[in-house]
């Protein structure tokens, strides 16, 4: 694996600003958007994500950004969970449902594989490309 100089070169990061971008465009449809309180939690929790990895990169540690990391994946797990309630509530219908929860569920994979291969590297270098 190629050593990453930056957070932009992470996969997993990459990946958590697709899912952004997705849930950002799919909650200024009409319905979604006016609900002011479900919009901002599910954009939060997605943001969430996508900092976590990139403020856990930045920090000092490999232990560090495995916590982050972790903290990440929890957050993305809240945008999977605010996702049924959007479906519940009628404010994406059941095939834009199943392409952003796909892609969280894609994110909460690389992420733990991610994590585990951090666990498990010997060298002491904590910057690598997922």
């Amino acid at each position: 694996m190629a050593t990453a100089t930056q957070f932009e070169d992470l996969a997993v990061w990459q990946g958590a600003r697709e899912l952004v971008n997705a849930i950002y465009r799919a909650s200024k449809q009409r319905a979604f958007y006016r609900d002011a309180g479900l919009r901002e939690q599910i954009r939060r929790a997605a943001s969430s994500t996508m900092s976590n990895i990139a403020g856990g990169f930045e920090r000092g540690s490999r232990k560090e950004f495995i916590q982050f990391l972790n903290i990440a994946k929890g957050s993305n797990g809240e945008v999977r969970s605010q996702l049924y309630i959007a479906l519940a509530q009628e404010y994406l219908p059941a095939d834009d449902f199943d392409r952003l929860k796909t892609k969280a569920v894609a994110l909460s994979r690389r992420v733990s594989r991610f994590i585990s291969y951090l666990e498990s590297c010997p060298s002491p270098r904590r910057r690598k490309t997922a």
